[in-house]
């Protein structure tokens, strides 16, 4: 490999990937350098892995636009590139009159950001559909669906790879500084604690809860430009026992905008999965807080009565980036081209949570187009 290539995307996670795969499928030089030592081992590995509809953003924000494009980018490569999906749609349930308002306020906001398929149920119409819910109405989205994330990412590095890119998995970024040519990074290779260098004349930094730290480390860049980094862990507790759904159950989102609700998910293999919540921590742990199953019983009884106790168990928990701290307002995510601060052809994304699994085609033509003077 030279000591110079065009593009270099930080994050080997679903965006970054996407985003190496757009760049090279352009004909760009790009090189993915990824810490750890497989692809979509932070973000974009532990998630509910659902294609959303668009529905709760702000509109005109950037978390409806690129959901809404990358919804349907994203149906279109699965069928492409035979990665397993299914387009299961999903229910947004109200258990309480109160809930039921919100539900007018969500399908209007989700028409105003071009989601005009939803589909308002009553009480027995969603008796019908699903049996053991229990719901004074509902909103149908038949364009939620849910994917194999894992088999989504290989597919990405398949054709990013197919295409000319290159990718370098045990590989830390630790230092940016500007170059004649670019910008030059300094990389540690965990695999033989060895350190290269090498220059780029654009850098993308896609590293997901590393983003911060990446901004922090370049040469000269101004700390008020990254914004705060807030650990925001979802738990996630698997049901034993045969699947009582036809569809994903959501239930009205909390006011606060933090999250959607503990909802019912169902892999590709049937198993339902609820979660997750919200939990503000102070650091990046993985372990699945057992103590929140009170408050999941709870909170699932609401809408799915015949929950047994003793029926969930611990499975998996993630953690958000948030760029928002507990009880500001919902951020958007943040993607920007750093050439106001005197970064030209350097682009830093902050924040992308959910939706960015749907959205992550969708970002990837973005910061193509921010790149595309290279």
């Amino acid at each position: 490999m030279s000591d110079h290539i065009q593009t270099i995307v930080i994050g080997a996670g679903a965006v970054g990937l996407a985003i190496g795969r757009e760049l090279a499928r352009a004909g760009q030089e790009c090189l993915i350098l990824e810490s750890t030592p497989k692809i979509g081992q932070g973000v974009s590995s532990r998630n509910s892995e659902v294609i959303h509809a668009g529905i709760y953003y702000p509109k005109g924000s950037n978390k409806a636009n690129l959901c809404l494009e990358g919804k349907a980018l994203l149906y279109d490569f699965c069928m492409q590139y035979s990665v397993p999906f299914k387009r299961c749609g999903k229910l947004i349930v109200a258990t309480n009159t109160s809930e039921l308002d919100q539900l007018t306020g969500i399908a209007d906001s989700a028409y105003r950001n071009g989601v005009t398929d939803l589909i308002e149920l009553t009480q027995s119409e969603v008796a019908v559909l699903e049996p053991n819910v229990q719901a004074l109405g509902a909103l149908l989205s038949p364009s939620t669906g849910i994917l194999s994330a894992q088999d989504y990412m290989n597919a990405l590095l398949g054709d990013f790879e197919a295409n000319g890119g290159l990718l370098s998995t045990q590989s830390a970024v630790s230092q940016i500084s500007r170059h004649a040519r670019g910008f030059r990074l300094k990389v540690s290779v965990q695999a033989d604690q060895s350190e290269f260098e090498i220059t780029a004349a654009c850098v993308i930094n896609a590293a997901g809860l590393g983003a911060q730290a990446v901004a922090g480390g370049i040469d000269g860049f101004p700390s008020s430009a990254v914004p705060k980094l807030h650990y925001c862990k979802g738990n996630y507790f698997a049901m034993t026992g045969k699947n009582p759904f036809n569809h994903l159950i959501y239930p009205a989102p909390p006011s606060n905008g933090a999250g959607l609700g503990i909802h019912a998910t169902i892999d590709l293999g049937g198993q339902v999965k609820f979660g997750p919540d919200v939990e503000y921590v102070a650091d990046a742990n993985f372990e699945v807080n057992a103590g929140a199953l009170p408050a999941y019983y709870r909170a699932i009884r609401r809408y799915f009565p015949g929950l047994k106790s003793g029926s969930l168990n611990p499975s998996y928990a993630g953690i958000r980036p948030k760029i928002q701290a507990p009880g500001e307002p919902a951020a958007d995510f943040l993607i920007r081209e750093e050439s106001e601060l005197g970064f030209p052809h350097l682009v830093n994304l902050f924040g992308i949570e959910s939706p960015g699994l749907t959205a992550s085609l969708a970002i990837a033509r973005l910061v193509a187009q921010k790149t595309q003077s290279i």
